[in-house]
């Protein structure tokens, strides 16, 4: 596992996966579109910061000279920088490296823990269970008031549900948020970019995030999940 300094701020693509991972199983939801789904937070991550913006025909390109600092950004940032690219090409290029380094990122922080087993009282591997920050619960008390209660969200809770709701997961989190028909609606709305005046501070932040997910979630929603 890398010991490189890790920011004090998780990004949103760490906040992803940290929801997707479910405790009971150990396991990750949504593994057949991860890639595309963790691509997707990346994107988001960087148009929040202002490292993105969009071009014609939904293209998105780097903002020149506005890199980001964190090294898990970085590489969509430098991709992106070369030429304006298309939101499912982007996906496609930055989406498949991520799940390792983020997961280790995540045990790192211990949000999520690491526990050896043995397979068959023979072979050793590896299991992973829920953590001790109690992080994860909260990011999900912060979804469940914008897709239950109707509360207005900010920018990144905006982008985890309705990355979320791209990634087709939204069904196995019924206990925490019930999947009722209100709740699919509102997923929908986050989904198209409906987030409300107050999802984020700059007009232009919020525009340009807003397109980036739209075009991720876009491209998400037509893979194929077999």
């Amino acid at each position: 596992m890398t010991t490189e300094a890790r920011p004090q701020t998780p990004t949103v693509v760490e906040d992803l996966l940290l929801l997707l991972f479910q405790p009971n199983s150990g396991t990750i939801a949504g593994e057949n579109t991860l890639f595309y789904v963790l691509g997707g937070a990346v994107l988001a991550d960087l148009a929040l910061g202002g490292h993105l913006t969009t071009e014609a025909r939904g293209r998105v390109s780097s903002v020149a000279g506005h890199p980001p600092s964190d090294d898990l950004l970085r590489p969509a940032w430098d991709y992106l920088a070369e030429k304006p690219r298309g939101v499912q090409t982007a996906l496609a290029a930055v989406g498949p490296v991520l799940r390792k380094p983020v997961l280790e990122r995540l045990i790192a922080r211990g949000d999520i823990d690491q526990e050896p087993r043995k397979v068959l009282g023979l072979f050793r591997t590896t299991a992973l269970r829920e953590g001790r920050t109690e992080r994860r619960a909260r990011l999900l008390a912060d979804v469940r008031r914008v897709l239950v209660d109707g509360a207005q969200p900010q920018a990144r809770v905006a982008a985890l549900a309705a990355l979320l709701s791209a990634s087709g997961t939204l069904p196995q989190f019924h206990r925490e948020i019930p999947w009722t028909s209100p709740v699919i609606t509102r997923a929908k709305e986050l989904e198209r970019g409906d987030w409300g005046a107050d999802a984020a501070a700059a007009a232009v932040t919020r525009t340009v995030t807003a397109t980036v997910i739209n075009s991720a979630v876009a491209a998400i929603t037509v893979l194929p999940r077999g």
